[in-house]
């Protein structure tokens, strides 16, 4: 667990100070705390005031708790110990530091959250390279909130029991010492605050995932006949065109080439799609035609790619493969979502298995279509590729998507199966599509079955996430390189408490399938120092992790149509990247923030568009989402590689916005 800030900020709010408070603070009250209120107020009521800064240093009574800040130069403008107090609601500026702005329009101006952390679950399932201790020991848990204990639990020992009060619900455990002997749990809380605990219930059935199965589901429609110029002419010849279909024959070629001295134990299936969807498998059956009826049948198309048998590997049919993607022709429809459904169910048959889809068009037959809405198709496309996700991820396929540039496939939608499955998404042409193909065969699958459960203290919840202090997150296959980041705050009626203790226990549960089956639960507990002030010093934040948390958590509201509320966090992060950036404190830190300054200012104007886009509803199909329904495939493309955002670790720490 890697934390933005080095302190917990117990009074960060969502909304702005309410009247009554900014009447308070404004009542002229001879002694002013540092952060603009009276000490008239308090404690609980303070506001959450982010500016970054570095002040003069207070009375012992009026000194916040110590942060370590860098070794900079204090801001000019901040010379005085003292900041006025805060002025009234009415008369502030949407470019007031303070909390209480209002922006133009009347909405209040959020200031960004500072409590994040963030898991690079790529790391963490990567148990061969763990410095954690290795324990074959089961787990005590509490039997309220679930959480383990560790390091920084309590436990005391009594005659003939042990008993433990949960540092994250406060549950009193009591555990009999001969059933923690009999259970082969520790009598003692383990030690170290990071631990593998290793499942001896392993499956019986032994799968290994360099054997599993690559599907190629392949669109073939009239479209695919499109040529783009790849080699221009002169005066002793013609320029050279060749056909989208073209590309991909030639690419795929390649890719089975590639396969077969690579991994020649790999399967691998081809199917193909236009009004009808053809199963080919490994080229050594009769193929398997699927059209009319069937294409909206989503039990039987489901029923007959979980039957579909694939027994030979590349190295045995390359040359059968090979001839039959040399007789591809393009014409017709495109029955794209019908031949995603049989591929995936095709492939859920080994955990850990791929599909590669590539499409030029919108699916407009059968199944999951597009274009033209039907009252007639069972699955409407935004619940069909909805419930299709969920379905791979469940059987731990991974699903990649690619689309030709220069093409509305409406990515927003099919995007979904790579989104949630962790496969790959993005806009290809004649000359990338051999690439990028090879680079999704070769994301190897580090866990499956990945559950990440994160607990903090009763009285902290997860913004946008879950009002509990327990957040619990289904992730599925973890390749390398996933980094999930979540929020956390403390509820306004609990900050007086908070900010009594000196420091707060965080815990996260890792649950998942390594490459080789073995179940591991991995445990890592964190106590964090909890800061009273309200203010936030540069030297005690981590921007890599603000930044991705920022570009994930903007992507995934955009998604959802909340568009208005991803421009309120990105606007609000802007703030604090300017913030810091004016402090200057080092010309590498500049740099960095400067590039994300700017690299946010275009996203942030990207939302803008298509939040405008969105008003227009009269032309947006009912069954469409305003959010997805004004995204082009570019745009599309960006907020799904936002949601994928991952910080780069190492000297010039950075953020790696996108993908490709």
């Amino acid at each position: 667990m890697e934390f933005a800030c080095s302190h917990v900020v117990c009074n960060w709010r969502s909304e702005s100070l309410t009247e009554d408070e900014a009447k308070v603070s404004n009542q002229g009250s001879a002694s002013t705390l540092p952060c603009g209120l009276s000490r008239a107020q308090s404690v609980s009521d303070h506001p959450y005031d982010n500016r970054v800064t570095f002040v003069q240093k207070l009375a012992p009574s009026m000194a916040p708790p110590p942060v370590p800040p860098r070794n900079i130069q204090r801001r000019e403008t901040l010379c005085s110990a003292l900041p006025p107090p805060l002025p009234p609601r009415g008369s502030m500026s949407s470019s007031s530091p303070y909390f209480s702005g209002l922006e133009n329009n009347g909405e209040t101006r959020l200031k960004a959250n500072v409590n994040v952390v963030s898991l690079k679950v790529g790391s963490l399932v990567d148990i061969g390279k763990a410095s954690a201790i290795q324990s074959s020991q089961k787990p005590v848990r509490c039997g309220k909130c679930n959480a383990v204990m560790s390091s920084a639990s309590s436990p005391e020992t009594h005659q003939k029991k042990i008993i433990w009060s949960c540092e994250f619900c406060g549950k009193e455990n009591v555990y009999p010492q001969t059933t923690l002997k009999g259970g082969r749990f520790p009598l003692r809380n383990p030690p170290g605050r990071d631990i593998l605990y290793l499942d001896d219930d392993e499956d019986t059935d032994y799968e290994n995932l360099d054997d599993m199965l690559i599907v190629l589901c392949v669109d073939i429609s009239g479209s695919m006949s499109v040529t783009s110029e790849i080699s221009p002419g002169n005066s002793t010849r013609s320029p050279t065109y060749v056909s989208r279909l073209q590309g991909v024959q030639e690419a795929l070629q390649m890719v089975l080439s590639s396969l077969q001295k690579t991994s020649p134990h790999r399967r691998v299936a081809l199917v193909t799609f236009n009004n009808e969807v053809t199963v080919y498998g490994d080229g050594t059956k009769i193929p398997l035609t699927l059209r009319d009826w069937a294409l909206v049948d989503y039990d039987y198309l489901k029923k007959e790619g979980e039957n579909y048998s694939t027994p030979h590997c590349i190295a045995e049919t390359i040359q059968p493969l090979t001839q039959k993607i040399k007789e591809l022709r393009e014409h017709g429809a495109t029955a794209l979502g019908p031949a995603a459904l049989i591929s995936v169910a095709m492939a859920s048959q080994f955990t850990g298995s791929k599909v590669i889809i590539c499409t030029d068009g919108q699916a407009n037959i059968g199944l999951g279509q597009l274009d033209q809405e039907s009252s007639h198709c069972p699955a409407p496309s935004p619940y069909f590729y909805n419930q299709l996700a969920h379905y791979a991820a469940e059987k731990g396929v991974i699903v990649s998507v690619m689309t030709f540039e220069g093409e509305d496939c409406r990515l927003a939608e099919v995007g979904k199966l790579a989104d949630h499955t962790g496969g790959r998404i993005n806009i290809v042409n004649i000359g990338t599509i051999a690439t990028e193909i090879q680079s999704a065969v070769a994301d190897n699958v580090l866990a499956t079955s990945v559950i990440a459960t994160l607990l903090a203290p009763v009285g902290m919840y997860f913004p946008y996430e879950e009002h509990n202090h327990r957040l619990v997150r289904e992730i599925g296959n973890v390749t390398d390189g996933v980094e999930i980041t979540f929020q956390f705050a403390v509820r306004p009626e609990k900050v007086e408490s908070f900010q009594q203790h000196d420091r707060v226990p965080f815990q996260l549960q890792l649950s998942f399938k390594t490459r080789d089956l073995q179940k591991v639960t991995r445990v890592i507990t964190q106590q964090k120092r909890v800061t009273t002030s309200s203010w936030v010093w540069a030297g005690s934040l981590n921007m890599s992790v603000l930044g991705v948390h920022c570009a994930q958590l903007c992507a995934r509201l955009t998604m959802e149509g909340r568009v208005q509320e991803a421009q309120r966090q990105l606007r609000a992060q802007q703030d604090l990247l300017k913030d810091i950036s004016q402090q200057k404190p080092s010309p590498q830190e500049e740099s960095i923030y400067g590039n994300w300054i700017s690299t946010m200012s275009m996203i942030c104007e990207d939302l803008t568009t298509g939040k405008q886009n969105t008003t227009e509803t009269d032309t947006i199909p009912a069954t469409r989402t305003p959010s997805t329904a004004s995204l082009s495939d570019a745009a599309a493309k960006v907020v799904y590689q936002m949601k994928r955002a991952k910080s780069v670790s190492g000297k010039g720490q950075k953020v790696a916005m996108l993908e490709h």
